[in-house]
Formats: structure tokens, C-alpha cells, sequence
């Protein structure tokens, strides 16, 4: 790898001869490759762990993800090892449940993170602003299976009228990326000094322009992949002075290699170097908002509210649930039937009135004709009812033969009408066994496409 002379310069005056020299060569190195399992599905362990992870371990060897059906079950997440840091702040900070906001989600390695580790009765907002990103965004927290989650797509200021909403706001706002040298190529010919100016003045839009939204008291978890202090200590020593905050320190075990700050403020923040910690470039800071917001919200014109009619016909879907208590049912429009959990309901409503929303909670079934068919999201979901529907247990051929959408023809011991299709016991989505082929209602737009195994 060809390292600008720019960064080279820029790099060297920032963080010293030594330093620079040390990280420059750990730039050459491979990147290390890792996992986060969800422990919702899968009791898995690996030898290698990820030491500020419950979840994550590191991999012996790169490996590919796409035919593993495993992962399109949801039972893990390809994540770099660095960003499982903010499960550090969730633990120790987030102790009851709360609303939170992962504003730069997609493709959702974080979003899926916080979901897992958040206390019980929190609800997850999670948005991207990029409309392609945004569905492999959704698709990705689908498949993790939590049903407390939201996924959206709109701009920072689209959130406005939830003044105080949230008492979590995530933001792993875009940078100049030097943090991903080693994993893409990209990053090391889009980088430029004014790239990094021009990432700095978009931060702190963002934040400005989802302040109003964080309740005082409330956390703000500010995070990139890069290393340069523009687009860290100075932000975040930006947000303190001119928005009100302060900065909350986050423990580390001296053998992880997590650094601190680098501009010689003795801010509490944490920066990952691949020269230090078993990761790729990382900066997080933790702020606790300050300051009361009195302003007024901006002019939005709400969506106009409507009572939530009884759900024709969900008495027999709400059964597919395991604890069909628990849940509201609703139609986001007039083919599907949806599932929110009682106590978010109203909270749940909000956001989906506010912003534009992709999913909320469960997707249970489609309506075709008079009759409900179950959902990839509802096979996928860990509050399904385990004793709904049969299960298929398919062969490696055959469970990717079902991801790229293929026909099946089951046994004759596999009864007719809707059945799970497993592969290690773990629900991908749903056939219809006729008896002479079963017909494949994986969702479409998540089809494998790549034609070798």
C-alpha cells in the first residue's frame, strides 16, 4: 500500500515521528477479520475472543460469508473488532431501558451490537439517509431477529420535532476513513486534506442538526474511522464549548492497547491504532448532554394520526407469536400485519409519524386473497412460536439452493402447507410444501446472486 505524501505529513506532525513510523507499519499488515455471535440464536464459543466483546472473536483465516446459511439466519455479524467497543459503553452506562437513536447505521454492525447488549424494554431506532444503504440495513436487524427495533431512513433534521426524544444518540457520523486503510483501498485514493475539512464541517452538521433530539442527561456516542484530530478531539472538544457537554470517561483494560488522546487536552476519548489494539482504526468519545434546549422545534408538518383499528383476522396470526400478549398488532398498510410490543407501542408510533420508516417491530404475515402468509421476517424473529410451524432441515446444497430462491422438493415426512426451512436447526424463512415441490418464499430482494459455491 502507497500512503499519500499528504497523510504522511499531515500524519507524522500529529502524532510524532515514532508514532507515525509504528503506525505506518502496521498499516502494511493484513487486517484482522472477526465475528460478533448472536446469543439470541447461537450458544457458540471460539477460541480467540475479542477482549471489550462478549460476543466477538477473532477469525484464524478470512473466510466467506456469502454461502454460509448460518449467516443469512442471523446466528452471527462480520464486524470489525474495534467497533465492538461501544458494547463498553452500553454496559456500564445504559443500566435501564431506554430510546435509542444509531443515526449512521447501515449496514448495521453497531445497530445490531447495541440491540443485543441495550437492557430489556429499550427501543432501537436505527437509521441511514442513503435510500440502497438503508434497506441493507434493515435487512441486516431483520435478520438478527430483536423485535424492538425501528429502522428508518431520513436526514439528521428530519428527526427535529422529537425534541428530547431519545436518551442515546449514536452517531458514527461519515469520515476521511483512515481507520480503513488496510480493509479498502478506496479510502487510501479518496484521502485528502480536503477531505478531512470537508468531513469535519459535515460532523458537526449532524450533530448540530440532532442535538435537540438527545433529552439533557442523555448520552451522545461520537465515533469515526479515523485518526486525525479535526474530525475527533476537536469535535468533540466543539460539542462541549459550543452545545453544552461534557465528556464521560469509558474504563479500558490497560492490555487492550486502547490509546487516549492525542492532542494533549487529557480528554477521556479512546482511539483504536492497528499499531496498538487487534483492530482497525476506531475513535470514540462518550458526551453527556449539559445543556437544556428551549428553542423551538423546527416547522414540520406532521403526519396526521389515526386510532389503530382491530387487525381483521389477527387473532390467528397473533398465535404465531410466542407470547402474543406482549404485542400490538397493526397494518403499515393493506397487504401485511405487524407486531410492536405493548409498552413501545405509542413511542413506536412517534417515530414512524415523524420520519420515514422501513420496518417496525415484526412483520408477520402478508395477506394473499383471504388467506395470511408468513414472513421471512417472522421466521427469522426470536419471538416466534417455536411450535407454529413445522420445520424442513435442509442440506448445505439445499439451504443455498432456498437463499438464491430455487424450487425444492421436500421428503414425504415433511408435512404439506408452511414449513420452516433450517439448516442446523436455524429458520432461514418459509416454504409451501405441495407434496410434489415446495414452493420458496424467501424474500426476493435477499437472494443469493453470485452463482458458485
Amino acid at each position: 500500500m502507497e500512503l499519500p505524501a499528504s497523510f504522511i505529513d499531515y500524519t507524522r506532525a500529529q502524532l510524532g515521528d515514532e508514532e507515525y513510523d509504528k503506525l505506518a507499519l502496521a498499516l502494511q499488515q493484513e487486517p484482522l477479520d472477526s465475528i460478533r455471535l448472536n446469543q439470541l440464536k447461537i450458544n457458540h464459543s471460539l477460541s480467540d475472543k475479542v477482549p471489550w466483546s462478549s460476543e466477538g472473536f477473532y477469525l484464524e483465516e478470512r473466510l466467506t460469508f456469502t454461502f454460509d446459511p448460518l449467516f443469512h439466519a442471523g446466528c452471527y455479524y462480520v464486524q470489525v473488532a474495534s467497533y465492538m467497543f461501544v458494547e463498553q459503553v452500553i454496559r456500564k452506562y445504559i443500566t435501564g431501558p431506554v430510546k435509542m437513536l444509531d443515526l449512521c447505521a447501515a449496514p448495521g454492525g453497531k445497530s445490531t451490537h447495541a440491540r443485543s447488549v441495550l437492557p430489556e424494554g429499550s427501543l432501537l431506532v436505527a437509521n441511514e439517509v442513503i435510500r440502497n444503504r438503508s434497506q441493507i440495513l434493515a435487512e441486516n436487524l431483520t435478520k438478527w431477529g430483536h423485535p424492538d427495533v425501528v429502522v428508518t431512513n431520513a436526514y439528521p433534521e428530519d428527526f427535529a420535532p422529537l425534541r428530547g426524544f431519545f436518551d442515546v444518540v449514536a452517531t458514527d457520523v461519515p469520515c476521511s476513513g483512515e481507520g480503513m486503510f488496510r480493509k479498502e483501498e478506496k479510502a487510501v485514493e479518496d484521502w485528502s486534506l480536503e477531505a478531512v475539512d470537508h468531513c469535519a464541517a459535515r460532523q458537526w452538521q449532524i450533530v448540530c442538526d440532532i442535538w435537540p433530539t438527545l433529552r439533557e442527561g442523555g448520552y451522545l456516542v461520537y465515533s469515526t474511522c479515523t485518526f486525525n484530530r479535526e474530525e475527533n478531539e476537536d469535535q468533540v472538544d466543539r460539542i462541549c464549548q459550543e452545545l453544552g457537554a461534557e465528556v464521560v470517561p469509558v474504563s479500558v483494560d490497560a492490555s487492550w492497547g486502547v490509546c487516549g488522546d492525542t492532542t494533549g487536552r487529557h480528554l477521556p476519548v479512546s482511539h483504536f491504532f492497528p499499531n496498538h489494539a487487534r483492530g482497525e482504526g476506531l475513535f470514540l468519545a462518550l458526551l453527556r448532554k449539559t445543556s437544556a434546549d428551549d428553542a423551538p422545534a423546527k416547522s414540520k408538518k406532521q403526519k396526521k394520526r389515526r386510532p389503530t383499528p382491530p387487525v381483521a383476522g389477527g387473532k390467528n396470526v397473533a398465535q404465531w407469536l410466542a407470547n402474543d400478549g406482549d404485542f400490538k398488532l397493526f397494518r403499515p398498510d393493506e397487504t401485511h400485519i405487524c407486531a410492536v410490543r405493548n409498552g413501545l407501542f405509542e413511542d413506536v408510533e412517534r417515530v414512524c409519524n415523524t420520519v420515514r420508516s422501513l420496518s417496525a417491530g415484526i412483520v408477520l404475515a402478508e395477506e394473499k386473497g383471504r388467506k395470511f402468509a408468513p414472513t421471512t421476517e417472522l421466521a427469522l424473529s426470536t419471538q416466534r412460536n417455536e411450535a407454529a410451524f413445522p420445520k424442513a432441515e435442509l442440506s448445505l446444497e439445499e439451504a443455498v439452493a432456498y437463499l438464491r430462491k430455487e424450487t425444492l422438493t421436500l421428503g414425504a415426512e415433511v408435512p404439506r402447507g408452511y414449513v420452516l426451512a433450517c439448516y442446523q436447526g436455524h429458520p432461514m424463512g418459509f416454504l409451501n410444501n405441495l407434496g410434489s415441490r415446495a414452493n420458496n418464499l424467501y424474500t426476493s430482494e435477499w437472494r443469493i446472486r453470485t452463482k458458485t459455491l
